[in-house]
């Protein structure tokens, strides 16, 4: 059976060139042609090119300052000094005002904007460049017409999103994302009549943004299988099996790390947990990372095509309305032939 694909070409306008890890330029891997290996894998399904959105569901899952900081923020980098200074033209934080510096002071605007660039941003990877902000917004489109797709007719929709998302909190970005399209999903489902959204966040890392944003909410649970943070693997400080939510969101948080080197069998066992976990929710959003495949640079997991095609049998087997947003998946070879195993098993 055909599953809608919804797609834009402006998500490919994001050129992040490279990431600063531990003080070190490193070439990136979420690349824009990790978009183009994925349609040439799903010719078989419907193309369907995303519809603009408006900012109403962006805005009560992000805070307008923080989007409008994203929005803004490469131009005016543009109009410093940086290029000519350093030879950079991407907007790379230097100072967080984090707990540790602000300890509880008020944080006023800094005036310089290498002062700001830290101010809604997490780490030094996530770079801004040229296209970001058009690339982020399309992807958020992609997200919310796949949504629109599944009100209407049922069934299943996939939102082909790039950049990625989950790792985006309500007022800042990281981990190579910056607007959380799975979050967007969920709220655009509850808007749209769902009472209970269930995410799924199949990627090899945790998403820490979307727990974030739904941390306090029974409404939308959040459900993530994710290489152990306690390994020392990204976003490191969250993503333990402790973390269950808080305030009326307790109990609607439900994380399962798992140790490096984990195959297809113990995988497949916390895809069928979650399942059962959010059986009885009215909607479902999986967040479809693809990099615990065995052959990911940027995990240690050992999933294969056929593990994924049977996580999507069981998902599928819900038979709820879905939206499946893309989030990792770094191999270029292997990126489309995942995406597809997936998607065939949900159909």
């Amino acid at each position: 059976m055909s599953i809608p694909v919804v797609w834009s070409p402006e998500t490919r306008r994001h050129l992040p060139v490279h990431e600063i890890w531990v003080g070190v330029a490193t070439d990136g891997t979420e690349v824009p042609e990790r978009v183009d290996r994925i349609l040439d894998a799903l010719g078989g399904h419907e193309l369907v090119e995303a519809v603009p959105s408006d900012e109403t569901v962006l805005h009560r899952v992000h805070d307008p300052a923080f989007v409008d900081h994203l929005r803004t923020i490469h131009d005016e980098w543009l109009a410093g000094p940086y290029d000519e200074l350093v030879g950079q033209d991407r907007v790379v934080p230097y100072v967080f005002p984090t707990p540790a510096m602000t300890q509880g002071m008020p944080v006023t605007r800094a005036t310089a904007t290498h002062g700001r660039a830290g101010q809604f941003g997490y780490d030094t990877m996530t770079l801004v460049g040229p296209g970001t902000w058009e690339a982020a917004r399309a992807a958020v489109d992609c997200a919310v017409t796949a949504v629109d797709l599944v009100s209407t007719g049922g069934g299943t929709a996939y939102a082909l999103c790039r950049p990625p998302g989950h790792h985006a909190t309500a007022q800042g970005y990281g981990g190579s994302c910056y607007l959380n399209n799975a979050a967007v999903a969920a709220e655009a489902l509850r808007a749209a009549g769902r009472h209970t959204v269930a995410v799924v966040d199949l990627d090899a890392h945790h998403g820490n943004g979307t727990q974030a944003i739904f941390w306090e909410r029974p409404d939308v649970r959040y459900g993530s299988l994710h290489v152990d943070p306690a390994d020392g693997w990204f976003p490191h400080f969250f993503g333990h099996a402790d973390e269950t939510g808080a305030g009326d969101g307790t109990g609607a948080t439900r994380n399962l790390p798992l140790p490096e080197g984990t195959g297809d069998l113990r995988w497949l066992d916390g895809v069928r947990e979650l399942a059962e976990w959010v059986s009885d929710a009215d909607a479902l959003v999986v967040s479809l990372g693809v990099d615990a495949a065995a052959v990911d640079p940027e995990s240690p997991l050992e999933v294969t095509v056929d593990g994924y095609g049977e996580a999507g049998e069981i998902l599928g087997g819900l038979a709820l309305p879905t939206v499946v947003v893309q989030e990792g998946g770094y191999h270029l070879g292997a990126i489309g032939t995942l995406v597809a195993a997936c998607l065939e098993g949900l159909s």
